[in-house]
């Protein structure tokens, strides 16, 4: 598997400490949707026990959908199917969507430089909105530094003073992948400037409208979650539940469902948002040397399926959706603190569930 990018909004975490005492029994429900036939268990749901020993995770959860089959399993307490959650940087593949499809609408270009719609504001230490294009800041390639690195994730800034912070660093290597959240902050301000409105409205009426995703949103400043919600856990076993998504801002701070991600990428993928040409412009790595497209990152398993999809932390939540090229089938799971201890569990969890059975 490709190596994973970090996904701010903050520094890589370090290993967990010890949270809160918790039973490792698993929690099985198994869910489906209305005339649909029944599903079987798959080798995923075991794994979830593993999210709260070995990951360290307080609880944790699964929804994995294979067209009109739906599986839901949890493990631990306090938290349940219709939680909202914190997604991270998962808002950057909605973000990515409404770009190409204004890129679709001819509205902007691809090709055009930063310069065009933000003039005189990228410009500071050796970087330039001229030389930066908007596929660059698609594709992490542009070198602009990542300002979560000062912020630590924790410090509410606005999209200006994050783009600002960013620019008291010269840039990294022009054409290199580098994940860095000042990117996707960028494009949010990019949308604004070609349609008026903002990023999330822009989201919330080409994405989250016609998908009828009814548990997403932008919550801008609001520091609480929507109810029905769980609570959430930093490394450390602090509560974070209530947090500022200033931190994030586009870059991170959507809000969301188990549901509603699964929905999301199916979509997606199935070519419900975006045309052929556009989606393969999304799932384009060659820009960042197979590291990453548009908003979306291959995982090629150890059985040889890739699949596609992106990952998102924020203090109090990680989570992680995948799906098959063509959107038939996603998994979604999340758990209730920063990050896993164990980062090799993720990718057996995607192994478990893509990989045909050899049993």
């Amino acid at each position: 598997m490709p190596p994973m990018p970090a996904v701010p909004p903050m520094r890589p975490v370090p290993p967990m400490l010890s949270l809160l005492a918790v039973p490792a029994a698993l929690l099985l429900v198994v869910l489906t949707t209305a005339g649909s036939r029944a599903t079987s268990p798959q080798a995923t749901d075991p794994l979830l026990s593993l999210l709260l020993t070995r990951g360290k995770a307080p609880a944790a959860a699964l929804l994995a959908r294979e067209e009109a089959d739906t599986r839901y399993a949890e493990a631990g307490p306090g938290i349940a199917r219709p939680d909202h959650f914190r997604a991270g940087s998962i808002t950057k593949t909605f973000l990515a969507t409404v770009v190409l499809q204004l890129a679709a609408e001819h509205r902007l270009s691809l090709s055009d430089p930063v310069e065009r719609y933000l003039p005189g504001l990228v410009r500071g230490a050796g970087n330039h909105g001229r030389a930066l294009t908007l596929r660059s800041l698609l594709t992490h390639t542009s070198g602009l530094y990542d300002y979560t690195r000062d912020t630590r994730g924790t410090e509410p800034v606005t999209a200006v003073q994050a783009v600002r912070i960013a620019l008291t660093h010269p840039p990294a290597d022009r054409g290199r992948f580098a994940y860095s959240n000042t990117n996707y902050v960028l494009l949010g301000l990019v949308v604004e400037h070609v349609t008026g409105r903002s990023y999330a409205a822009e989201a919330e009426r080409r994405i989250i409208a016609p998908l009828a995703l009814t548990g997403t949103s932008f919550p801008g400043s609001r520091v609480s979650l929507p109810t029905p919600h769980g609570r959430a856990y930093d490394t450390d076993g602090t509560d974070v539940t209530e947090l500022d998504p200033r931190t994030a801002g586009a870059a991170g701070e959507l809000v969301t469902t188990l549901t509603d991600l699964d929905r999301f990428y199916g979509a997606l993928l199935g070519g419900e948002l975006l045309t052929p040409r556009w989606l393969r412009e999304m799932l384009d790595t060659r820009a960042a040397h197979g590291s990453y497209g548009m908003g979306l990152f291959p995982a090629t398993l150890p059985c040889g399926v890739t699949v596609w999809g992106h990952n998102g932390r924020i203090s109090g939540s990680y989570v992680r959706t995948a799906a098959t090229v063509d959107g038939r089938r996603v998994l979604t799971f999340r758990v209730n603190t920063t990050a896993l201890a164990d980062p090799d569990l993720e990718p057996a969890l995607l192994a478990a569930e893509f990989c045909p059975s050899t049993s």
